[in-house]
């Protein structure tokens, strides 16, 4: 009797190309305002799209992702139509998803191999599905009570991923947030693109855990951090990220109608009416920029809003989605044009700039600008709004910590776990929200280590945060990280 035929290999999914377009609102209509500029796939479309996906073995689209969320699987879940599965997957990896399926930069998308023949999966699309049509309505719940307390420094990204972290793992966890809301620099992300009532219907996910937020309680000036750890804290986490701008240091820029962006931003944001002029000029190249220039054009009212940054497009460290979404709304590029003064008298009346040589890369591989003698001109403007970076204030955190402050303005412990020099300190931060919530996850895993140390206890991984079997692990095919 001849043998049974080898089974027949399954036939892989034939490479779609095309994605499904996510909707859009048309740029002539939504620069009158602060709606939402792109809109949720519907739960057909969302399938279609799903069904893209060739579920590689290797998850090349988990690997570039900070937190390592296992988008592959909520992808799959979607295109066999179970979005309450999809929806969980979703949130057992990321307590900031409501947040993220708006504003994330998406660098699974960049690893998505589809983008060799085509365009990626629409992943942080897929996301918003599958909360919108799965049952994201869940609460977090805490594995058994550790008697430890951990303090958590700023409420920002970082700090709410640490805070989530260590509250699924049972330590009771105080956040100190210095400003009435959390969020951090998320609040300063303009309405178009995110609200903060996404912030809080994440936040309110976290109600099941040991987590209490202090708001309005700057650490460092009034409440030290010796103070922190004598109130019986075993750890804790400084997330404090950048809340303070960085200035041109140029004279003039004292003058009514200067604006530092974070806080045109953040004033805009919430309500406050931030007056401008009819010819605005953004000075920046990143994200902080593309939000400043977008919002301002919401609010001149058929004024003109130019952008003046000293290297060319394709050096401009903002993400390329906003970038493109600036030029679509008729925002004005300036390119090669660094600001040497600022004129007026009694307001600003105009940004002088030089033209500007791109050198060689410098140490972090970018270009460096080299002003060009004799090429000063004058960009007439009546609001100058600052966006050449942020910084942390760290008032109050002594030197005997040994932090290292980023080039981006955040301060981060130096040791294993971003442990600073102090034992039971950590500091972290991030130059994304998504970058910034896996650092914190990063030093949760040391601050877990180090406190079940304490206990003369082994560090165990994260709990499923709902309160199933089981822990936090990578998924199959996973082989290392890729950061871009």
């Amino acid at each position: 009797m001849a043998p049974d035929p080898p089974p027949a290999r399954p036939t892989p999914p034939k490479l779609d190309p095309v994605r499904v377009p996510v909707p859009e609102e048309a740029p002539a209509e939504r620069t009158r305002d602060f709606r939402e500029v792109l809109h949720a796939y519907s739960k057909e479309a969302a399938v279609l799209e799903a069904k893209r996906c060739i579920q590689c073995h290797r998850p090349w689209c988990v690997e570039a992702c900070p937190i390592t969320q296992d988008c592959k699987e909520y992808i799959r879940l979607i295109a066999a139509e179970d979005f309450d599965g999809a929806a969980r997957v979703t949130l057992r990896d990321d307590p900031l998803a409501t947040s993220l399926c708006k504003v994330c930069y998406h660098y699974c998308e960049e690893s998505c191999v589809i983008t060799k023949k085509g365009v990626p999966i629409a992943i942080r699309h897929l996301k918003r599905a599958a909360l919108d049509f799965g049952n994201s309505d869940l609460v977090y719940v805490p594995s058994r009570p550790i008697p430890q307390r951990v303090a958590v420094v700023g409420a920002g990204p970082a700090g709410l991923m640490a805070a989530w972290d260590l509250g699924v793992r049972g330590y009771s966890v105080t956040v100190f947030e210095q400003e009435p809301r959390v969020g951090g620099l998320m609040q300063t992300i303009p309405a178009y693109r995110m609200t903060d009532a996404d912030v809080q219907e994440d936040v309110a996910r976290f109600r099941g855990l040991d987590v209490t937020f202090v708001p309005r309680d700057k650490v460092g000036r009034g409440r030290t951090l010796d103070a922190i750890r004598a109130e019986g804290y075993a750890a804790v986490v400084i997330a404090v990220g950048t809340p303070d701008h960085r200035s041109l240091g140029l004279s003039g820029e004292q003058l009514p109608g200067v604006i530092p962006a974070l806080e045109f931003l953040k004033e805009t944001n919430g309500g406050v009416s931030v007056p401008v002029g009819r010819s605005i000029v953004v000075v920046g190249g990143g994200d902080v920029a593309m939000d400043s220039v977008r919002t301002a054009l919401r609010k001149t009212d058929g004024g003109s809003v130019t952008l003046v940054y000293r290297r060319g497009r394709a050096e401009m460290p903002a993400d390329p989605e906003e970038i493109a979404g600036a030029e679509h709304e008729g925002i004005r590029f300036v390119f090669q044009r660094a600001p040497v003064a600022i004129r007026g008298t009694t307001h600003v009346e105009g940004l002088v700039v030089r033209s500007v040589e791109l050198g060689p890369p410098d140490a972090g591989g970018r270009r460096t600008p080299v002003l060009v003698a004799g090429s000063e001109e004058t960009i007439p403007c009546d609001t100058l709004i600052v966006a050449v970076g942020q910084k942390a204030d760290l008032v109050g955190f002594d030197g005997g910590l040994d932090l290292r402050v980023t080039s981006q303005g955040w301060p981060e412990g130096k040791g294993p776990g971003f442990a600073t020099a102090i034992p039971g300190v950590f500091a972290v931060g991030g130059r994304s929200v998504v970058y910034a919530m896996g650092a914190a996850m990063e030093a949760v895993v040391a601050v877990d280590a180090y406190l079940a140390g304490l206990r003369h206890e082994p560090p165990t991984a994260r709990p499923d945060p709902f309160g199933g079997p089981g822990h936090f692990h990578l998924p199959p095919g996973y082989t290392k990280p890729i950061r871009s």
